[in-house]
């Protein structure tokens, strides 16, 4: 499987969707959208997202319902490790701080800037 910076910003909602929800059908994926765009728009990015080997389709009663192939832990876990190496890069010391400052610019200084403070003021 490639990693999700390869999909198109559509194709990650859907997988948004999809670890949210565990499965869903094609109109309930459309439903949960944002700005939807046609079925048959959602059907055909439910497709391609199964030919790239993200997710998968099972029969349940009459309709089609599709589920990610990847675990929801195994892909948290590669959300964060991508968010990681993208903003702290190889030095961790700073993803604390940064993590923070993501969810909350006013709580914490980014790369770090807290622990710093910490340990010169005591």
């Amino acid at each position: 499987m490639r990693p999700a910076a390869g999909l198109s910003r559509r194709q990650r909602q859907i997988m948004d969707i999809l670890y949210q929800r565990g499965k869903s059908s094609a109109s309930e994926v459309k439903a949960a959208m944002a700005d939807a765009p046609s079925y048959s728009a959602v059907r055909a990015m439910l497709r391609v997202l199964e030919d790239k080997g993200y997710v998968r389709h099972q029969a349940e009663e009459l309709r089609y319902v599709y589920v990610p192939t990847v675990p929801r832990e195994k892909a948290k876990r590669s959300a964060v490790k991508h968010l990681l190496d993208t903003f702290t890069g190889a030095d961790r010391r700073g993803a604390p701080g940064c993590l923070l400052h993501a969810l909350d610019p006013r709580g914490a200084e980014p790369y770090g800037g807290n622990d710093r403070k910490s340990k010169k003021g005591g």
